[in-house]
C-alpha cells in the first residue's frame, strides 16, 4: 500500500510541524514515511534569489514557471521514493490554489492522495510564527524589520490565490493549535487513513521541562500570589538550574508575566542568544482575589468561612474576586497549546507556578479533579515530560540544589 500525503495551508500555520509528526508517528508503527519539502528544494535550486517576495508574485510569469518546475520536480522525487520501497510520501508545501492541487492530482495518478490542510486563527501565534520564519538563513542579509516586511509581502501573495480544501476527493482540515479535525472527506479505501487521523488528533511532546519559579519571600512567609522577586537563595537556585541545563538545547522558554518566573528564566537565557523567551499571561499564578498577599493564617483569622470553604473543596473553591483551580483549566490549556505549537516537535521549558504546574500536569495525567490541588510541585526539582503515541514519560528530577 502506497500513499501521497499533500500538506496544504498558508505559511506559518504549522504544516511542517504536522508533517514531521505524521512522519514520526508512521515510522513508530513500522510504516516508512519521508517528507519532500518544496521550500527546501527551492533554496537548493535557486538560493537567495528565491527569497525575494517577487518570486512568489502570481503575476510574475517567470517566477511562476520556476515554482511550477520546483513542484513538479518535488513530486517526481516523492514518486521515485515510493517506487523504491517507501510507504507514505509527504509533500510539504503551501499548495494553496485549486490550480496547484489540480496539477498534483493530474501528476500523481499512480497512488491515492490525502490532502491535509492546516489552519491557525490565533493572532498571537500567527505573529510569533511569522517572526520565527524571518530567522531562516534566507533572510540573514536583512535586518529584522526588513525580513518581517519581506515575509509579509510574500504571505500576501500566497493569500491572494489561496482557496481552502473542499473540491478534492480525500481531505481533512486540521486546527494545528488544538490538534483537532475541523472537517474531512474521508475514504475507507485510503491506506493508512486511520493511523494518520490518530496521529493528527494526538498531543505530541518530545521534551517538555516543567519548572517552578525559585524561592521568593512570599514562599518563605506562606503568602498567596502577588508579584514578589526572587530571594538571594532563589537566585542561587536559578543559577544551579541554569548550570544543570547548560548542555541541553532549549529553543523556547515560556514564562508567566510575573517577576519571579522571568527572573528564574533570566539565568537560563544567559549565553543562549538563539533561545526565544515568551511571557504568556495564561501561565500567571492562580488569582487569589482579595486574598492576594495574605498568609493562610491571615485568611483563617479574618475570613474563617472562606478558609473552611476552601478546605472542603479546594479544586472548585473560588477566591473572592479571584479564581479556582477549575477555572485555571481553560486558560492554562490555551497557554499550553500555544507553547507546544510554537515549539513544534522540539524542546521547550515552562517556568510556571505551583497551581499552574499542577494544572499542566493534570492535562497530561488525566487526574481526578479533586486530586489536582495536591500534586507535588517542588522548587528544587523539575518534571520532564515526553508524550507520543508509543511513549509516555513523566519523571521528577533534581538539579543539584544545595
Amino acid at each position: 500500500m502506497k500513499l501521497y500525503v499533500v500538506m496544504v495551508g498558508l505559511p506559518a500555520r504549522g504544516k511542517s510541524t504536522l508533517a514531521k509528526r505524521i512522519q514520526l508517528g508512521l515510522e513508530q508503527q513500522k510504516i516508512s514515511a519521508a517528507i519532500f519539502n518544496n521550500g527546501e528544494l527551492r533554496r537548493v535550486l535557486h538560493g537567495m534569489r528565491s527569497a525575494s517576495p517577487d518570486f512568489f508574485n502570481p503575476d510574475n510569469a517567470e517566477a511562476r514557471e520556476l515554482r511550477r518546475q520546483i513542484s513538479l520536480q518535488n513530486m517526481e522525487r516523492a514518486r521515485a521514493w515510493l517506487d523504491s520501497g517507501g510507504d507514505v510520501a509527504i509533500i510539504d508545501a503551501t499548495n494553496g490554489s485549486e490550480e496547484q492541487r489540480a496539477t498534483l492530482v493530474a501528476t500523481l495518478r499512480d497512488r491515492p492522495i490525502l490532502f491535509i490542510e492546516c489552519v491557525n486563527n490565533d493572532a498571537l501565534l500567527l505573529d510569533a510564527s511569522i517572526k520565527r520564519k524571518t530567522r531562516l538563513p534566507e533572510f540573514s542579509c536583512l535586518s529584522p524589520e526588513e525580513a518581517l516586511e519581506s515575509f509579509r509581502r510574500r504571505l500576501a501573495y500566497y493569500e491572494s490565490v489561496y482557496a481552502p480544501l473542499g473540491k478534492e476527493r480525500c481531505w481533512m482540515r486540521v486546527d494545528a493549535v488544538s490538534n483537532s479535525i475541523l472537517a474531512e472527506a474521508p475514504s475507507n479505501a485510503l491506506p493508512y487513513y486511520a493511523a494518520i487521523r490518530d496521529i493528527v488528533v494526538s498531543r505530541w511532546v518530545q521534551h517538555l521541562y516543567l519548572v517552578r519559579h525559585m524561592e521568593t519571600e512570599y514562599n518563605l512567609e506562606g503568602r498567596l500570589g502577588g508579584d514578589p522577586p526572587l530571594t538571594e537563595q532563589g537566585f542561587r537556585q536559578a543559577a544551579r538550574l541554569a548550570a544543570h541545563f547548560a548542555n541541553k538545547e532549549l529553543p523556547y522558554i515560556f514564562t508567566s508575566t510575573k517577576r519571579r518566573s522571568a527572573q528564574t528564566a533570566s539565568l537560563l537565557l544567559q549565553d543562549r542568544p538563539g533561545t526565544v523567551r515568551m511571557a504568556l499571561p495564561e501561565f500567571d499564578e492562580i488569582n487569589a482575589g482579595v486574598c492576594e498577599g495574605m498568609r493562610y493564617s491571615d485568611v483563617l483569622e479574618r475570613m474563617p468561612l472562606e478558609y473552611q470553604a476552601r478546605a472542603r473543596n479546594k479544586y472548585n473553591y473560588v477566591y473572592p474576586g479571584g479564581e479556582s483551580y477549575a477555572m485555571l483549566k481553560e486558560r492554562v490549556g490555551r497557554g499550553l497549546r500555544r507553547a507546544l505549537f510554537l515549539a513544534g516537535e522540539g524542546t521547550l521549558m515552562i517556568v510556571g507556578h505551583q497551581a499552574i504546574n499542577r494544572t499542566i500536569l493534570s492535562l497530561f495525567l488525566f487526574q481526578r479533579a479533586e486530586d489536582v490541588p495536591y500534586t507535588y510541585i517542588p522548587q528544587t526539582q523539575y518534571y520532564h515530560i515526553t508524550i507520543t503515541q508509543r511513549r509516555k514519560l513523566f519523571e521528577l528530577s533534581d538539579y543539584d540544589v544545595v
